[in-house]
């Protein structure tokens, strides 16, 4: 976890109820979920394998231990957990150093978020070697805290990453709201106990307590979010 949260940022606005926001990276904030699968399917080209697109749904949004071990088991590749993620992060982080597309209203909402002093933190199942590298194109200073998932114990679906969020602020989970794009991510935010927006991206996610599903961020803005835990 990365952190430069200064101690005024750990105040909300008067009257607000928002303490903190937190985004997911690949698919939510910027538009890489396409290029997980198209590196995917790459890699395991070269160890003679044809991905299935029916996997792609397993895959999308989980960890890297997750996902890679799913598609070895699926294959039957001969290669290890261990190679099988250099490879992965080495082919993903070389197409993200060709630019990293980010996805409609993302820059919008930075900018007003940052412009009120919210708390914002990115939140990923990526390691920090592939964050760094994204974070070069949507710009470090629009978070004060980011946590990668090889920096946590349990990542998504698990809590930790949203509850670790949290206390990094010094917020309450359940006066913050997140924005993932996956079922997996989803599932990690309400376990934490936060307010979810979620904007699908490969697979579609159902409306629920607690939950609002969008289109895009161009639907949501600070008023938006604010509403979410008044």
């Amino acid at each position: 976890m990365t952190s430069t949260v200064p101690a005024s940022l750990t105040r909300t606005a008067e009257g607000a109820a928002l303490q903190a926001v937190f985004l997911d990276m690949d698919g939510t904030l910027v538009d890489t979920e396409g290029f997980w699968w198209d590196v995917e399917a790459e890699v395991f080209a070269d160890l003679g394998h044809r991905l299935d697109e029916a996997w792609r749904e397993v895959v999308v949004g989980g960890p890297m231990t997750r996902s890679a071990g799913y598609l070895i088991e699926v294959t039957g590749a001969d290669v290890t957990l261990d190679e099988l993620t250099v490879l992965l992060n080495d082919r993903f982080e070389k197409r993200i150093g060709r630019g990293v597309p980010l996805m409609p209203g993302a820059a919008g909402l930075l900018a007003e978020l940052h412009r009120h002093e919210i708390p914002t933190a990115l939140v990923s199942a990526s390691h920090r070697r592939i964050i760094d590298r994204v974070l070069e194109s949507v710009g470090r200073h629009h978070f004060a805290l980011t946590v990668a998932g090889d920096e946590v114990t349990r990542t998504k679906p698990h809590p930790e990453p949203y509850l670790t969020a949290a206390r990094g602020f010094g917020a309450d989970p359940r006066l913050c709201a997140v924005i993932e794009d996956t079922a997996t991510g989803v599932a990690a935010a309400e376990a934490a106990g936060c307010r979810v927006v979620a904007v699908p991206s490969v697979s579609p996610i159902a409306p629920a307590a607690g939950r609002v599903v969008v289109g895009s961020l161009e639907e949501v803005d600070l008023a938006f979010l604010r509403g979410l835990v008044n």
